[in-house]
């Protein structure tokens, strides 16, 4: 008793000790008051997150499809899980996802305790039937009953999925990333620290490229996204020749609508399948520019494959569709232009992480 008694001491303790750095550019984080950070919290949820024991094969841990190295991606156009199966989405980078209000890209997770548990019993992912192996492997496992001991103050008994969703959410919200060569020059007004073509491409950036409208910056930070979902046209030809009988089913039937389509095709549908609005068909969560020049291939289907592509992508106004967002057209830009805006964004890259080798 009097161990569990101290072991919860400690986590107090800990948990007024640790706070996450606000770097330049970024807002103060806000940590749900169920979950507080704590030094032996995070390390317990570095080690779940890196155990490829929690999947049904053992051979896939969180860090399979987020590495350390690719900036929290895996350079996959979509994410491989067990036995080689590919899946239907590029994996989106974790970095600053602490300040995401919806996780995945299509935003059906609330908080990063709720995201956690999801990859766990996907098919392709780790696969699972339940949670139960994760529980076995950690009640089995002394290590992990002294690491959860030390960050809970519970013994293997009171161990369960959402004491493991809080150490992994906890880890996650170490990882951020600011105080890039942009947020020197933009908040702090150092000059030097941009080339002019670099300078210009921020211009162009907030300007005439019209990328501040969904990748926002504003007077004192700079998240890079709305946390908002838009129809920009990538991966919408899978849905073009079914949408009309697609939208006829459901008048009559939401689900025997959804069912009638391919997985490709229900991958597709996007924002749609948790808000069930019409305007979310095709639609996707902005996603954040920090360390977009680690992070290709790009879009939420991995299907561009460099930074210049996607800005000639904008530049013609995406691809056409019946729900394209408004605020996706024709840019217009010279081919300086491109360049330009293009170099502008690789001043998100934090010189914390690895640049990728070319």
């Amino acid at each position: 008793m009097m161990k569990i008694l101290s072991s919860a001491l400690l986590l107090c303790l800990s948990s007024l000790a640790i706070a996450n750095p606000v770097l330049l550019g970024l807002p103060a984080m806000q940590v749900p008051s169920d979950n507080p950070q704590s030094t032996a919290k995070i390390a317990l949820g570095k080690k779940l997150f890196n155990d490829k024991r929690f999947s049904s094969n053992g051979s896939i841990s969180c860090a399979s499809c987020h590495i350390s190295s690719k900036a929290f991606t895996d350079g996959r156009a979509q994410s491989m899980g067990i036995n080689g199966q590919v899946g239907q989405r590029n994996a989106p980078t974790i970095i600053n996802s602490a300040y995401l209000t919806t996780l995945f890209h299509d935003g059906r997770r609330s908080s990063l305790e709720a995201q956690a548990l999801d990859p766990l019993t996907n098919p392709i992912e780790h696969g699972l039937t339940d949670h139960s192996l994760v529980i076995n492997v950690i009640r089995t496992d002394f290590s992990y009953l002294k690491d959860f001991l030390n960050s809970f103050g519970i013994t293997a008994e009171k161990i369960n999925m959402d004491t493991v969703a809080k150490a992994i959410a906890s880890y996650e919200r170490t990882l951020v990333s600011g105080n890039t060569r942009f947020d020197q020059y933009f908040f702090k007004a150092n000059k030097k620290v941009l080339t002019v073509a670099e300078a210009r491409g921020l211009r162009l950036f907030r300007r005439k490229g019209n990328c501040a409208n969904c990748h926002e910056i504003s007077w004192n930070t700079a998240l890079f996204t709305d946390n908002r979902f838009y129809n920009i046209g990538i991966g919408f030809d899978a849905l073009r020749p079914v949408l009309p009988a697609f939208l006829k089913g459901l008048e009559t039937d939401y689900t025997t609508a959804v069912a009638q389509l391919s997985p490709q095709q229900k991958t597709q549908l996007g924002r749609f399948i948790v808000s069930r609005q019409l305007k979310d068909i095709g639609a996707y969560r902005t996603p954040t520019l920090r360390n977009i020049e680690l992070t290709a291939p790009y879009m939420h289907d991995g299907s561009i494959s460099t930074l210049r592509e996607v800005v000639e992508y904008y530049d013609k106004g995406g691809k056409n569709n019946l729900l394209l967002n408004p605020a996706i057209f024709p840019l217009h830009l010279t081919e300086q232009e491109k360049s330009d805006l293009t170099a502008f964004l690789a001043t998100l890259t934090d010189p914390q992480y690895s640049k990728p080798v070319h």
